[in-house]
Order: C-alpha cells, then structure tokens, then sequence
C-alpha cells in the first residue's frame, strides 16, 4: 500500500531554520478528533436490538406500504395497484427480518401488525396480501409475539375470513400462521374457540383439500386439520357430524372425511410426509362415535379401498429389505389401525394380498430382530435404540391386533388361497405366531386348526415349535 509521509519543513524568517529531525509534535498539526465516533454511536442507536439491521429503513419501507395502499385505495377501477419490484424485494427482506426475534419484538413494539393487517384487509393485491401474512407469520413464532398477535380479534376476524381466498401463496401462508398460533399452549384454546364459532373455515379447509392440487398447501392445510383434531376432540366431532346437505345446487357443510379423503389420494404419490398427516387425521375419526358412524354412513368403503392400495402396492413390498419398517412405520401404522376400525364397522371382504401385507410387516420385524440380535447392525446409542424399539413395537401391536380380527374370520377358502399365492410361507406363519402369541392364543389355535385341513405339514409345525393344542372355540 502506498505510504503518505509528512514533508520536510522549510521556515523562513528571524532565525528561522528548516527541521527535518524535530519532534513529532512540531513536524504536523495537532490530529483531528475523531470522525468515527459519532457515525458509530449514530448506527448504534439506528441498530434494532443486538442486530445490524434498521430501524430508519424498516420505518421507510412500512411508510412507503402505507402509501401504496392508500393509493390503491383512491383508484376508482377494481383493478389492484401494481406492487413495484422494489418494494416487494424489501418487503420480502422485511419477512426474512422477522424471523429475528429482536426485530419481531421491534416490529410489535412499532405497532406493525396493526399496519399489516390494515393492508390484508383493504389491498387487492394477491402477491401483498401472501408477504403481510408471512411477516406475521413469523412473528407469531416467538411467544410473546404470538400472544400478542392472538389476542388482536380483529387479526383473528381477518385471518380466518383469508382461508376462503382463492390465492394458493395466501392460502398456504394463511395455515402456516394459524399452525403456528394452535401449536401455542398458551394462545391454542383462543384459536379453537374462535374456529369452532365459524363454521365457514370447515367448508373452507374441505374445499382447498377437495379441490387443490398445489402438494405444499395440501400438506400444511393438512398440519391444521390434524392439529385441530388433535388439540378439540369436540371441534372434530362438530366437524365430521355436520350435515352435508343431499342437495347439490344448496351449499352445505363440507364432508370433511371426503375431504381429507381426496387430498391423501392427491398426495400418495407426491408426499409420504402429507399422506402421513392425512392418515392420522382420519385414524383420529374412528377414536370418537361419531366419527365412526360419518365413515361408515359415508366413505368409509371408499378410504377402505383406497387404504388397501397404498398398504399392498406402496408399502413394505417382497424385493425390499426389513429395514425399510423404519422408513415406513410412520405410514403403516395409521393406516393399519384405519384398516382394523374400518373392517370392524364395514365388514368389509378382505383380501389375499392384504392379508399378505400384513404378515410380511410381522416378519419383516422378525428378520430386523434377528439381524441385531445377531450383531450385523451398528451399535445404537441407549436412547435412539428405546426410541425405535418403541415406535416399531407400536407398529407390531396393531398390526398383530388387526391380523388377530381377520384371523377369527377368515374363511378357509381364502387361507388356501394364502398357501396358494405364497403368502403363507412357514416363515411368514412362525413371524406372525411369534407377534400373535400369548395375548391372542384363542386365534392361533383357531387358525392351527383351519391350517390342519389346508396345510397339514406346517400346522404340525406350528403346533411343536409352540407347545399349542388342538383345541379350538370355533
């Protein structure tokens, strides 16, 4: 780098001399103060909290929102005033800023959401409505924020109004907040009781999951559905008994079992995590009566099917590895605790595949079992290993419960059928009794004797390895 060095001085006058080794002092004028200091301290006052980011350019940027739709407001035509690349890039800023939980204070503090939802409520533009929403939306993951935020009922008026827009982007950003509130114990029943007085966000939430195909808005509508399920057994239960009117041409409420029907179907191939959440929500029905009977009174043969599909051509398939229960209990395990509720209120035909899904779930756990038992797998740290004993042994409960109902009812044609199609193989048949055995005793008996007519060999077999009698209750 270039170096500026003071000159030599030269000095005319009454004795005067040139110096060129006097002191410092005497060689240049006294420094300046310091220009930093008052910069400094002037960007420190500017700073919001403990971040870099401004408190000078967030106010421009509100006040130059504020302008904006004061302008749409004073055009006399419907069309919306066009939101200029500008100030959408800094409001898009603004909505990553409030993930910052100094600034979502600051912007509470500043009376932001009150201008925020002044916007919501009076602009027409798609693009400004979907941003506004996302900032609260962030806020409202900080608690303090969020339960200032759920306190304002004319917010909650507002946001619920939004979940009949016709807007995906505003639709999406509209759940996730609403997600975000109901996942607050602190804030929860406000949301519930505010829901639960409006009809209109059943007939909303079951029209976007009828109708939608955009995966991501599907999978968070999803979110809030089974959210609200699980926090107000009493929501679900006005939700799934309300009438849905019988004719087409009157608006009525929305089958909502239909719904969360459709919405899995349009995701089973584009989201395992979505068709997760859409299972459960529907498993939580069959926990109530009333849920029971708007299933079997509605779709239940039609969720039947459909489970049936995903449980015998998705999951847990021959060519794959036992292993793969770990990536696919999240899904089996709902849909086969669907599976048994439904057949006990349907009587439902059940067929040689599934039947065959199942006993494969129940060996594959045997073979991953075994697989650790004898030591081909990598050491598990104590709390991961509890954790997924758990999970799988929950995933084996039911589906040993659900295989014990089909067991006491199959008939014999259909087990021959299961020797036939190679579904009841001696590995299948020693897994499935293993699982079955001692809480369910009366039907492995039971099925030992329909197997002496149709498989003598392996009845036999069951009958030594397992000390059981022939003895049955038919």
């Amino acid at each position: 780098m270039e170096q500026h060095e003071c000159p030599n001085k030269e000095v005319d006058g009454d004795g005067g001399e040139s110096s060129t080794t006097g002191s410092p002092e005497m060689d240049r004028n006294p420094s300046p103060p310091p220009e930093e200091d008052e910069p400094k301290a002037s960007e420190e006052a500017d700073a919001i909290g403990e971040t870099v980011y401004s408190k000078h350019w967030l106010f421009s940027t509100l006040t130059r929102l504020i302008q904006m739709v004061s302008d749409e407001e004073q055009e006399q035509s419907d069309a919306s005033v066009v939101l200029t690349e500008e100030l959408e890039e800094d409001l898009c800023k603004l909505w990553d800023m409030a993930m910052d939980k100094d600034v979502s204070v600051f912007l509470q503090e500043f009376k932001a959401p009150d201008i925020l939802l002044g916007v919501i409520a009076k602009s027409r533009n798609p693009r400004l409505t979907e941003i506004c929403v996302g900032i609260l939306g962030n806020m409202a993951c900080f608690h303090d924020t969020c339960l200032l935020l759920s306190q304002n009922a004319d917010l909650g008026a507002v946001l619920l109004l939004l979940l009949g827009d016709n807007d995906p982007p505003t639709l999406l950003e509209t759940c996730r907040l609403l997600l975000t509130c109901v996942s607050q114990p602190d804030v929860a029943p406000l949301w519930l009781d505010r829901i639960q007085q409006q009809p209109a966000v059943c007939n909303s939430l079951g029209f976007i999951m009828s109708s939608s195909t955009n995966v991501d808005l599907l999978v968070k509508v999803g979110e809030l559905v089974d959210k609200l399920f699980d926090e107000d057994e009493e929501l679900m239960k006005s939700w799934v008994s309300a009438p849905s009117g019988s004719d087409p041409n009157e608006d009525g409420q929305q089958d909502i079992a239909s719904s969360l029907l459709e919405a899995a179907t349009q995701l089973r191939s584009e989201s395992p995590e979505g068709l997760e959440v859409y299972l459960h929500s529907l498993q939580l029905l069959t926990t109530v009566e009333e849920g029971m009977q708007a299933l079997v009174g509605g779709c239940g043969n039609a969720i039947w099917e459909f489970l049936c599909k995903v449980v015998c051509e998705d999951l847990c398939q021959p060519d794959d590895p036992p292993l793969i229960l770990h990536e696919q209990k999240p899904l089996l395990a709902p849909a086969l605790a669907l599976l048994s509720a439904l057949h006990s209120g349907l009587r439902t035909n059940i067929s040689a595949e599934l039947v065959g899904s199942v006993l494969r779930v129940l060996r594959f756990y045997a073979e991953y079992r075994q697989s650790r038992t004898d030591g081909n797998s990598e050491p598990e740290r104590k709390d991961d290993k509890e954790e997924t004993d758990v999970q799988l042994k929950a995933l084996v409960e039911s589906t040993a419960d659900f295989l014990s109902i089909v067991l006491m009812e199959i008939p014999e044609d259909l087990l021959s059928s299961l020797v036939k199609k190679g579904h009841l193989t001696e590995k299948n048949c020693i897994s499935a009794v293993s699982a079955l055995l001692p809480q369910y005793t009366s039907v492995v008996q039971h099925m030992v004797s329909l197997l002496s007519e149709v498989e003598p060999k392996l009845a036999d077999k069951i009958k030594k390895d397992f000390s059981i009698s022939s003895d049955t209750s038919r």
